[in-house]
């Protein structure tokens, strides 16, 4: 190699990190015909001269090297590489080269020319660093491995397992419903009263399991099951139950259902912890706000939790209710208020003529505790509790109840006092008793109207009778000329 510059530049390669000489600073400032100068090996040769070559032991250093070069950190093999380099370095991110001068101490340049440099190291890099055709491969195994080691390491960011898992849940509430009443139907034909008086599923499965026949109900062991009310009342109405018998048989098959019954009911307790832990490990601003079954099925709905973050509050709060909307848009009907939120325990507090507004406050609220869950790096509670108080104090405004200060809301909705009655300014008119006089008008004027009456009589009847003299011929006329 030439003679050593005073600025060195740092690139990272699958095979491990070089540091190259400047030979010739004042071609480099050339950002433009920079290009040039790298079209041959030779050429380049002219402009920088490779100093040092630290080379990765396995794959697994490789995969390290680029996730800390990534994040902008200083990783073992970097420091390895950088030993005893006192010279000014010029690197490709800037994150990276603050953490350099931080960490080691070292100066570092980053700006369009040390770009263009790099990208001209990296043109001829296989002349440089002689791994002849190895370098694609390098780069092959690099870039699965970093792609193995983003999934592996940040599992907590993945919400595919919560849209799985939402699904699942949904599902096993549908089976589970159509298994229990199965059951009670089934085993209603020996013991009918028993569906009244243990309305839960998984409460009823294990009864039936522990009881068997209904013969046995008095000398069986409830307690464990059933309370002490619960338990008397089920033995009473055995006592006197009208159900038929059934066979040894029919009972091991209705024991096998119970059995599947419980089963269900065990692994779907299980199932909803477990998305009880994912959605405050994922989503824990949404998870304060509408609680984790209404925010799983508001990320299931959206896709992920990226795309329901970059939805608007007003989509988040009709999510779920597309097809009223497109119904209501087309028959220029009013719009829905809510979807998927109208689930979440501050819209079910509301009053009913309260839970269009608080629905809109709260999809305003969601959508901000969304966007800090997908975008920042905690897992903790941030913004979540300010904004439930802040919905549950507009509601209290909404409703006119005091804040928890005691202290009355100032814009509640009050009673309207009623309209009192003011008398008009100017008087009604009295009642005149003249108008109720019967007394005869003037002989004259009498004659005269029943003269008049007897006229329009006497008109109307001539014009009846010559319409009906003109209604057969008419109708003969019509009859010729068919």
């Amino acid at each position: 190699p030439g003679s050593r510059g005073t600025m060195l530049v740092l690139y990272e390669s699958p095979g491990g990190f070089a540091l190259f000489d400047v030979l010739d600073e004042a071609k480099v400032r050339k950002v433009d015909d920079l290009y040039k100068y790298f079209e041959s090996p030779e050429q380049a040769q002219k402009i920088v001269s490779l100093r040092k070559f630290v080379k990765f032991e396995d794959a697994t250093e490789a995969v390290a090297a680029a996730a800390s070069i990534i994040e902008g950190k200083v990783g073992k093999s970097l420091k390895k590489a950088l030993k005893k380099c006192e010279d000014t370095l010029g690197v490709a991110d800037a994150k990276l080269g603050a953490s350099i001068k931080e960490k080691l101490s070292i100066n570092c340049v980053y700006d369009s020319s040390i770009n263009e440099l790099l990208r001209g190291i990296r043109n001829q890099a296989e002349s440089f660093l002689e791994t002849g055709d190895q370098m694609k491969s390098m780069q092959l195994g690099l870039a699965h491995g970093l792609s193995r080691y983003k999934l592996k390491f940040s599992p907590d960011k993945v919400d595919t397992m919560i849209v799985q898992a939402i699904g699942l849940l949904d599902d096993l509430d549908k089976e589970l419903n159509t298994y229990a009443m199965r059951l009670k139907e089934w085993y209603g034909w020996h013991f009918p009263e028993m569906m009244k008086i243990v309305p839960d599923n998984i409460m009823y499965a294990k009864t039936v399991q522990k009881m068997g026949f209904r013969t046995s109900c008095k000398s069986t062991d409830f307690s464990d099951v059933l309370t002490e009310e619960l338990e008397q009342e089920v033995k009473d109405a055995a006592e006197i139950s009208m159900g038929t018998e059934v066979s040894k048989e029919d009972l091991d098959n209705i024991l096998m259902l119970c059995e599947q019954v419980v089963e269900l009911g065990e692994y779907r307790a299980q199932l909803f912890t477990y998305l009880k832990n994912r959605m405050h490990a994922i989503a824990p601003n949404l998870t304060v706000m509408v609680g984790e079954l209404v925010g799983a099925r508001l990320i299931a709905h959206a896709g992920s939790l990226l795309n329901l973050a970059k939805h608007p509050a007003s989509t988040v709060q009709i999510l779920g209710a597309e097809k009223a909307l497109f119904r209501a848009l087309k028959t220029k009907h009013e719009t829905p208020k809510y979807g998927l939120i109208y689930h979440a325990s501050l819209v079910g507090q509301a009053q009913p003529k309260h839970k269009g507004k608080i629905s809109r406050i709260l999809a305003a609220k969601c959508a901000l505790s969304v966007r800090v869950d997908a975008l920042s790096d905690t897992d903790q509670v941030t913004i979540g509790l300010e904004a439930r108080a802040k919905v549950e104090e507009r509601m209290r405004q909404l409703e006119g109840r005091p804040d928890l200060n005691g202290a009355k809301q100032p814009g509640g909705s009050r009673p309207k006092p009623m309209d009192v009655y003011t008398p008009p300014a100017v008087p009604a008119a009295s009642y005149n008793p003249a108008g109720d006089s019967a007394m005869p008008v003037s002989g004259k004027k009498e004659k005269a109207d029943k003269k008049k009456d007897k006229g329009d009589k006497a008109e109307k009847k001539k014009k009846r009778d010559k319409d009906d003299e003109e209604a057969p011929k008419a109708k003969k006329a019509k009859k010729d000329k068919k």
